[in-house]
């Protein structure tokens, strides 16, 4: 039997902060594809290139910069907010409602927030797709970290100078496990959700990560649980 994680580590969190797509909810394979589509004639067009240059440059700009779209703006000059529209623009049909997720969220003692590299636009979207918007106090997206994605240590700093949060008393919830280095450099509770992406896993084993939550809905309801004790 798998020994239930100890959880005592929350007990002092006041600052709840959940990444947004393949956290909160596994993303359609369909959906994916549709913003990998978008995103690679969104650069077909303006820089005037083929797919294949497109795609590997796409591919490229996000290993090095954590976000496609800031290689983009560092080389091409290409307006973000005008990019994030176009590439979220996409059919998301298929997230299913999570009410339970939201309930186990909102049970949470303290504030509870998102913090995503997509647009604000799209976070809506989602939150009110899966329909657990209300679980969240706030939502910080791209242009709240000034268009300095995850992992940039900025980003991080920006939600932390929004809330008013100490990262001592703070739990940040991903799916991309080099996401969780500098929270837990920052002395954050860091919580990793599993996903079948093989590159978002990397490091998933190391220390940084702290807890793993295969069932994330399940998980949060453990914390409230003891917490609530």
């Amino acid at each position: 039997m798998t020994q239930a994680p100890d959880l005592s580590a929350f007990e002092s969190v006041n600052l709840w902060i959940f990444d947004l797509d393949n956290t909160l909810y596994p993303r359609p394979e369909t959906m994916w594809r549709q913003v990998h589509e978008r995103m690679q004639g969104y650069i077909i067009d303006k820089l005037g290139i083929d797919q294949p240059t497109a795609e590997a440059m796409q591919t490229e700009y996000f290993q090095q910069y954590g976000l496609t779209m800031r290689g983009l703006m560092i080389h091409h000059d290409v307006e973000p907010d005008a990019f994030n529209e176009y590439v979220h623009d996409v059919d998301i049909s298929e997230i299913q409602p999570n009410p339970a997720l939201g309930d186990a969220i909102a049970a949470l003692p303290g504030r509870r927030v998102i913090h995503s590299n997509a647009s604000m636009g799209h976070v809506e979207n989602v939150l009110n797709r899966i329909g657990i918007a209300g679980a969240f106090h706030d939502a910080f997206d791209i242009r709240t970290s000034r268009y300095m994605p995850k992992p940039a240590r900025s980003a991080y700093d920006r939600v932390l100078e929004e809330t008013g949060g100490d990262p001592a008393h703070a739990a940040m919830f991903e799916d991309i496990a080099h996401n969780l280095l500098v929270p837990h450099e920052l002395g954050m509770r860091c919580v990793y959700v599993p996903t079948a992406c093989d590159w978002a896993s990397l490091g998933a084993t190391d220390d940084h990560v702290h807890f793993v939550a295969e069932d994330l809905t399940g998980f949060v309801q453990a914390i409230s649980d003891e917490r609530n004790i």
